[in-house]
């Protein structure tokens, strides 16, 4: 006999399938269950698309009058790019909706389960909600405070360094590790890279996964002097993604000009704040774009930047087995740090996985 939590999860790795699909949706999963055997399944797949629970009260059909449903959120109750979920449950002949946690949005929170409740539904809540809270940990954040969530990523030799003192960085992590990163940029809106990175690099930032086309993030390039070269791989990609180069306000218009006749390439000018971007700021700015979440990839500048301003929600820091040697070598974050150890940001609630020869440290910065 499958209990609640049983059906949740099914729920769970269900709604893990609209990742990188659904922004600025949560990712959602669903499951019609009548006499403990599941007659019904179905998840968000991808912005303006049905929500799970209808996909999933459609799978299961007539056979669903009656049924238990299983859903990772709260149901709508709210027409928004579709009609409120809680009038499919109600017309299906639904009797009972578990859930797993409530919707964080402060203007809706509770007031789908409360509509099911006062129509004769009877709603639980809380199911494996420490987990429905991880998968949608980037929803929760924006729509709570309509910033990015932001996930450093950064790949060192075990004496923490990044690059060698040439710049050279190719490559620190193994393959394993570098797969997992274009999941990481599969799952993010928009990624984020200082102008030496560019130089030194020269990246494309686009995302390659073996198993399926992914969706590339919005690429965001600090050049607070717009020194970008002309032949980056970022201003002659083919992606159809958006490259913002994030500048002061005192670069040429000509130069502007000529950035721009670019494909899909946007200069933007953002305040300064002791000579670098004001990162603070920029979330906010970001944020009223629609970005969602933000995977900063380095370099140390842009690393040292945002962790002065507080603005990293999560880290995944991976370890290879090599040791540069010497103290030349280019550091995670660069210039001065606090005076006293007790200064350092605490990171929290770790997760340690490997990925070939490599580690990988995944924590929370609590800001």
């Amino acid at each position: 006999m499958k209990t609640h939590k049983d059906f949740m999860k099914m729920a769970l790795n269900l709604a893990a399938k609209g990742e990188g699909f659904t922004s600025p949706n949560p990712m959602v999963g669903a499951v019609v269950v009548k006499d403990n055997i599941v007659i019904g399944k179905g998840y968000h797949e991808a912005v303006g698309k049905a929500h799970a629970e209808v996909n999933a009260i459609d799978d299961a059909g007539s056979a669903a009058k009656g049924a238990v449903l299983y859903v990772t959120l709260e149901p709508c109750n709210h027409t928004g790019r579709t009609p409120p979920c809680t009038e499919k449950i109600l017309g299906a002949g639904i009797r009972q909706v578990v859930v797993a946690m409530n919707d964080p949005n402060p203007d809706v929170t509770g007031g789908g389960n409360d509509y099911l409740k006062s129509h004769g539904v009877d709603v639980i809540s809380g199911i494996c909600e420490d987990e429905a809270k991880k998968l949608n940990e980037v929803f929760i954040k924006y729509i709570r405070t309509k910033r990015p969530f932001v996930l450093l990523k950064c790949a060192m030799t075990l004496d923490g360094r990044i690059a060698a003192r040439t710049g050279d960085s190719k490559w620190v992590s193994g393959e394993a590790s570098r797969k997992f990163v274009h999941r990481l940029r599969h799952a993010t809106d928009a990624i984020m890279v200082g102008i030496g990175t560019v130089k030194n690099d020269d990246p494309s930032l686009t995302t390659r996964l073996d198993d399926m086309k992914g969706s590339d993030p919005t690429r965001i390039i600090l050049d607070t002097h717009l020194s970008i070269p002309q032949n980056a791989k970022m201003l002659r990609s083919d992606s159809d993604a958006d490259t913002l180069i994030i500048t002061g306000d005192s670069v040429s218009a000509d130069k502007r000009a000529g950035i721009e006749k670019n494909k899909n390439v946007r200069v933007v000018e953002s305040p300064l704040k002791n000579g670098v971007i004001d990162l603070d700021l920029l979330m906010d700015r970001l944020g009223a774009m629609g970005v969602t979440s933000l995977l900063i990839e380095g370099g140390g500048n842009v690393i040292a930047s945002a962790m002065k301003a507080g603005i990293i929600d999560k880290i995944n820091f991976f370890y290879a087995p090599k040791i540069l040697g010497g103290d030349d070598g280019i550091p995670v974050c660069k210039g001065p740090g606090p005076d006293l150890m007790s200064d350092s940001a605490p990171v929290k609630n770790i997760n340690v996985r490997r990925f070939g020869d490599d580690i990988m440290i995944e924590g929370y910065i609590d800001n």
